[in-house]
């Protein structure tokens, strides 16, 4: 399995002949090496509505006939939108061709914010996600605060990579995010959501410092590791 981090929340994973895509803000997204239209994807998982996460989903999702994975209400409100979609929701998980994929919670918002029009579309609960292919398990926390049962997480998987955000203000913090990554008991922890915008400037080496020896990794992007 590969994995690829495309700077934000953005995360690929090929695995089984599938190319997965995590919260694929593109368009506006300073810190990604991607674009849109050099995208050929065939599952995108999203922990929640906000723009900065769904981000190009529609556009990815109708070019390329692309599953999209999201809470019920996130994937309703995108279905409305011509879009093919599995809905799940916090504590469901489902076995696809391409391996298991289970919500876990989250502590944050999600919706989908029109600010020309002053609008803000309730989507949903926010989550993160547990990926499992190829024996082995990938966890993606989405924009979340710390949280107890973060530790019932680590507890009940098996976790081999962990994306966790660091940005502060927004998310937790990297204090936060070190205890995190010490309850879920990851093998590797990669710090995502910080420095695309302000207010979430971070240094993302301090942060792996406050790690265990050998378990946090610092991936640019376009970074790439294989599990």
């Amino acid at each position: 399995m590969k994995i690829s981090y495309h700077g934000h929340s953005v995360v690929k994973i090929e695995t089984n002949g599938t190319t997965i895509l995590i919260d694929p803000f593109i368009n506006g997204n300073e810190q990604t090496d991607l674009k849109v239209e050099d995208q050929k994807v065939d599952v995108i998982l999203l922990s929640h509505g906000h723009n900065d996460h769904v981000g190009d989903t529609v556009e990815l999702a109708k070019k390329n006939d692309a599953l999209v994975i999201g809470t019920f209400e996130l994937a309703t409100y995108l279905g409305w939108q011509g879009v093919r979609t599995q809905p799940l929701h916090i504590g469901g998980a489902h076995e696809f061709e391409f391996g298991k994929v289970k919500l876990t919670q989250a502590f944050h918002g999600s919706s989908a914010i029109d600010e020309e029009n002053q609008t803000i579309v309730y989507t949903g609960m926010p989550a993160g996600i547990l990926f499992t292919a190829e024996g082995k398990t990938i966890y993606h926390a989405g924009d979340t605060a710390l949280f107890g049962d973060m530790k019932i997480i680590g507890e009940r998987n098996n976790i081999d990579l962990a994306f966790l955000p660091i940005g502060d203000t927004l998310t937790m913090g990297p204090e936060d995010a070190a205890a995190a990554a010490e309850w879920i008991q990851a093998k590797t922890v990669v710090p995502i959501h910080y420095n695309t915008f302000p207010g979430i400037e971070q240094d993302p080496d301090a942060f792996v410092s406050k790690l265990e020896a050998g378990v946090g990794r610092v991936m640019q992007p376009g970074d790439e590791l294989t599990l």
